[in-house]
Formats: C-alpha cells, sequence, structure tokens
C-alpha cells in the first residue's frame, strides 16, 4: 500500500470513530451550551485557515503543472471557489442541517433565522430526513476534499512512509463531524426513534466521508490529467470551507453575546492550528514559487 492510500486508510478510520463518538456523545459527556460553542467557534478558525493556508495554494500549485500559466491557473481556482461556496450555500438553504445548539448550562438560548430553530419539527418523526440528507451531501463534499487534499500532498512527494499529508484537512473533518453526527441523532430522538434505529442512522453517515474520498482518489485515478482535477476539487473545496466558516457556524457563534472573549480566543486558536499545520505537512505552500518559477 502507499503512501497516499496508507494516510487516507489511517484518516478515514479516525474520522469513522470521531463521528460515531459525535453520536453517542449525550450518554459520554454533558455537551453544554458554552462547550458546543468553542467547539464551533475552533472549527470556524480552522476551517478558514485550512481554505487560506491549505486548500487554495494546493489548488494552485496543481492548477499551475496542469494549465502552465499562472494567469489561467488562478482564474480556474477562483471559479471553483466561487461554485464550492455556491453550492454549500444552497445546500445550507435548502436543507438547514446545521443544528448545534445541544446544551443546557444556564444561559438563554436565543434563535433567529440562521440557528435552525427545529423545536416545532423535532415533533415529527421524519423531521430528522432534511438534516440528514443535507449533511449526507456535505459530508461527501468533505471526502472529496480530504481525498484530493491528500492526492495533492502524495504529488509533492511524501516519500515511500506514512506522512501527514492534507492533515489540515483531517483535522477540520475530525472536529466537525461529531457535532454533525450529533444534530441527526439528537433530532432521530426528539422525534421517537429507538437506538438501533439511531445506531444504525450513525454508522451509515460515519462511512459517508470516507466513502467520499476514497472514491474520489480511485476515479481520479483513472484519469489522464489528474492534476487538473485535483486542483478544482482542492479550490471547490476551499469555496465550500469558507462558506461553512463565515457563512454557517460564525455567524450562528457570533449571535450569542456571552462568553466573547473565550469564543474569540477559541476561533484564533483555530487559525494559529491551520497556519501551524503548514510546517507539518509536506509539500507546503512555500513550493508554489518554485513550481510557478522553475
Amino acid at each position: 500500500m502507499n503512501v497516499e492510500m496508507l494516510t487516507l486508510a489511517a484518516y478515514c478510520i479516525a474520522i469513522i470513530l470521531a463521528s460515531l463518538l459525535g453520536g453517542w456523545l449525550p450518554s459520554l459527556v454533558r455537551m453544554t451550551h458554552t462547550r458546543t460553542q468553542l467547539i464551533m467557534s475552533c472549527v470556524a478558525g480552522l476551517m478558514l485557515g485550512v481554505a487560506l493556508y491549505h486548500l487554495l495554494p494546493h489548488g494552485l500549485v496543481q492548477l499551475q503543472h496542469s494549465a502552465g500559466t499562472e494567469g489561467s491557473a488562478m482564474d480556474v481556482l477562483v471559479w471553483w471557489a466561487m461554485v464550492g461556496m455556491v453550492v454549500m450555500l444552497l445546500l445550507l438553504r435548502l436543507f438547514h442541517f446545521h443544528q448545534h445548539d445541544f446544551g443546557d448550562d444556564g444561559h438563554d438560548h436565543q434563535h433567529h433565522d440562521h440557528c435552525h430553530d427545529h423545536h416545532d419539527a423535532a415533533a415529527h418523526p421524519l423531521s430528522w430526513v432534511g438534516i440528514a440528507l443535507g449533511l449526507g451531501l456535505h459530508t461527501l463534499i468533505d471526502g472529496v476534499a480530504l481525498g484530493a487534499s491528500v492526492h495533492a500532498g502524495d504529488d509533492h512527494g511524501a516519500g515511500s512512509h506514512f506522512s501527514w499529508i492534507g492533515l489540515g484537512v483531517f483535522l477540520a473533518i475530525l472536529l466537525h463531524k461529531p457535532l454533525d453526527a450529533l444534530s441527526i441523532t439528537s433530532m432521530m430522538h426528539a422525534g421517537g426513534w429507538g437506538t438501533r434505529a439511531r445506531a444504525a442512522a450513525n454508522i451509515a453517515f460515519a462511512t459517508l466521508c470516507p466513502l467520499g474520498a476514497l472514491l474520489f482518489v480511485w476515479g481520479v485515478g483513472l484519469l489522464d490529467n489528474q492534476a487538473y482535477v485535483v486542483g478544482c476539487a482542492l479550490a471547490f473545496s476551499a469555496g465550500v470551507f469558507l462558506c461553512i466558516s463565515l457563512g454557517d457556524l460564525l455567524p450562528e457563534v457570533h449571535f450569542h453575546s456571552h462568553d466573547r472573549v473565550k469564543l474569540t480566543v477559541s476561533f484564533l486558536v483555530g487559525i494559529g492550528l491551520a497556519y501551524a499545520l503548514r510546517f507539518v505537512e509536506p509539500g507546503s505552500t512555500h513550493s508554489i514559487l518554485a513550481v510557478a518559477h522553475p
């Protein structure tokens, strides 16, 4: 097994376990409102940093390999990043699938149009289906981002041994996936579904991201112009991450007036972590200059 598949397999296993943990979280630990908001704020910063420090630069490198000129590569990069943002915005508007207000630690849980108030819909046994469908599409896109980042990192020369290629994208998905799984199982519980049904849905959801990643890597391997496809996928994924961070998570966190300092620090920690990961992954953004000006 080459380094790309070894790394991707390790990431997929970890993401599956994290997603399963999210579905079982209520029985393991008390997820207070403040804890949930702190995690969301950190993940928002991490996703924003990963998009700007990892996905877009690596996407540009791949497109320069393919397009040959910096101008055309940049045009394609921006185009696909915009497509990613619009697609994710439409998914968010259509399914309203991020419901992250799980805890109750004494704060006044105010709601507005963005905060996905599902109190009335929660009583319906099938109210979770829309959230599950939206999150399912979202997590398949996460899988594409993971597969593309690992494939691009391997192209940069990770060597013959296991290496943390695509680490930034992996961490962003890993930290976000438990809350997504918790959204689905919480809505199913409110709709009266039993433990077995919730467990089955949790397992099915946990496998979607790895499925998307493996299908992307397999599909790319069948193409001739792999660098172009990977570059477009990375740009598309960057747009998705930017939309989730700036258009979904941050507005929801910002709406809450309490713990502003904690939430801001958590957000900055996420950005700092994304930046620091540049020096861990092979094929860092510094390689852009070498590729653009050989």
